[in-house]
């Protein structure tokens, strides 16, 4: 991104650039911490501050909050912390109304976002959304409400541009900045040692991110590794928590179970590696397994009304798994949509998935034993997903996104001082 450093228009010395951000999930503070240093390497005065997590905070950003701590999934959680959100909304707009910054940076987390949003409208201060929320595929209906409040629309994924632009958004496409950490991620090379001298092929179980996300796909990854048990006794498994507390949750569901399953918490880049085959719930991880090239099959388990609403009034993509709308000639192909082993285009999905309101081992426990048990099955899964992160798996949005920030930037500021002059 040498070349894009470059475009940077100088920003008068006069000015010191200041930001202020508002990021609320965990994957959306490494983000964010890694487009902070972006912007400093490119403007080293540039001031930052607003909401985050810990590595937006190690990144340089002034916390006004840590607002990971309030992520959450499921409306009857989100209506008992609304006064919290509610608190820090209000600080917020204190914040835009005195301190004035020149933009504001919003990035996921749209519930609480579109309150920022809309208080820095009020302010006459430009927003940039980075990470925006993947409209295109549930509820398109919410891109009026993107259009009135966000200037700059910065998007991850190639086929969202279009989708956006002809929806009078302007859009610019700057890639997935998880490809940036997965391109930075060094990883423990002593424990990925220890896992292969314990001999047998891997499956990795990946529950999820969020608690409710464990509760609801765990015991039916627990019942399809036992599946697969029955069917290759060689195989041992690992499950990857996302923090302590889910592995804690994750010993418990094993209490009673004999099957040859570890849990790990903080370390699941190595038990991605290591694998030879996953299990995962849906999220930004396909990705992830994407880059590291696992044979995977997806499972996300939601309340059955969910489902059908998903299904037939919010869900406008063919598929759930990003990994998949990366690989499909027509992500917005409505006609037929979600996963089916005979579907004669079920060849062309890198990831089995399975949307559901019920337990589906008996489906996803299939998948898993013939790459185990079918090398050449397991070779042609591979080469499939190399040959995909070879088109879409590029790093450098953090570098795209800051440069596009500060040129915008620099030039409002160059307009700004023409009309006063």
């Amino acid at each position: 991104m040498d070349t894009a450093r470059h475009l940077v228009p100088a920003i008068g010395n006069s000015h010191h650039m200041r930001l202020f951000f508002s990021v609320g999930e965990p994957s959306g503070d490494l983000h964010g911490a890694n487009l902070i240093r972006s912007l400093r390497a490119l403007d080293s005065s540039c001031a930052v501050c607003g909401y985050g997590g810990p590595r937006m905070a190690t990144a340089g950003c002034e916390m006004l909050a840590d607002l990971t701590q309030l992520a959450v999934m499921g409306f009857s959680q989100a209506v008992t912390n609304l006064p919290s959100f509610y608190r820090l909304f209000r600080k917020a707009e204190r914040y835009l109304a005195e301190v004035r910054p020149d933009a504001v940076i919003l990035i996921d987390y749209p519930g609480f976002n579109w309150w920022i949003a809309r208080a820095a409208k009020k302010h006459g201060i430009p927003v940039f959304y980075y990470g925006v929320p993947q409209m295109w595929a549930w509820a398109g209906w919410r891109v009026r409400k993107l259009r009135r409040l966000v200037d700059h629309v910065l998007c991850k994924l190639p086929f969202e541009v279009d989708w956006f632009q002809q929806r009078g958004c302007a859009a610019t496409y700057v890639g997935h900045p998880f490809f940036d950490e997965l391109q930075q991620r060094r990883l423990d090379s002593r424990f990925l040692a220890g896992q292969q001298q314990q001999g047998g092929q891997l499956v990795t179980l990946l529950p999820g991110s969020r608690q409710q996300e464990v509760a609801r796909n765990l015991p039916v990854f627990l019942d399809t590794a036992e599946r697969i048990f029955k069917e290759v006794p060689t195989a041992r498994f690992a499950i990857a928590s996302y923090n302590e507390e889910h592995a804690c949750t994750a010993r418990r569901y094993l209490a009673e179970n004999q099957l040859p399953i570890e849990v790990y918490s903080d370390r699941t880049p190595e038990l991605i590696q290591a694998a030879t085959c996953c299990l995962a719930c849906s999220g930004s991880v396909s990705l992830e397994l994407l880059f590291h090239l696992k044979p995977t099959v997806i499972h996300y388990r939601v309340p059955r009304f969910v489902k059908l609403v998903a299904r037939h009034l919010l869900l406008q993509v063919k598929y759930f798994t990003l990994v998949n709308l990366l690989a499909a000639k027509d992500a917005f192909q409505s006609s037929h949509r979600g996963y089916h082993p005979a579907d004669p285009n079920a060849a062309d999905v890198p990831f089995p998935e399975y949307l559901t309101d019920r337990g589906m081992s008996p489906q996803l426990a299939p998948h898993l034993i013939e790459w185990l048990t079918s090398p050449a099955s397991l070779q042609a899964q591979h080469d499939r997903l190399a040959r995909l992160k070879l088109e879409v798996a590029h790093g450098g949005a953090s570098d795209r996104a800051a440069t596009y920030i500060l040129n915008q930037l620099a030039s409002s500021q160059g307009d700004s001082r023409t009309r006063a002059a």
